[in-house]
């Protein structure tokens, strides 16, 4: 299988477990994450909302969704925060 497909195969499970246990959560709160790429382990995503305004909040969600990533999807190595 090419690594092009291997990417895409990662990015729909990211987005995935993104949709379905992640969303949800920061919905609540009024925020909201989105998948911008996903490429050799690495997540970047944009959070949206209140999630997105304040450093310590930032902090705190990426370290809970960089887990919750690493413990269902091995090939996730690091999650970061693009602008």
């Amino acid at each position: 299988m090419s690594s092009l497909a291997d990417s895409n195969d990662l990015r729909t499970r990211v987005a995935c477990v993104l949709a379905t246990e992640i969303r949800p959560a920061l919905g609540m709160d009024g925020g909201d994450i989105e998948v911008v790429d996903v490429h050799d382990g690495i997540v970047r995503v944009r959070l949206h909302g209140t999630c997105s305004g304040c450093p310590s909040v930032i902090m705190a969600v990426i370290m809970e969704v960089e887990q919750e990533l690493r413990k269902r999807i091995a090939e996730v190595e690091y999650l970061e925060v693009i602008a």
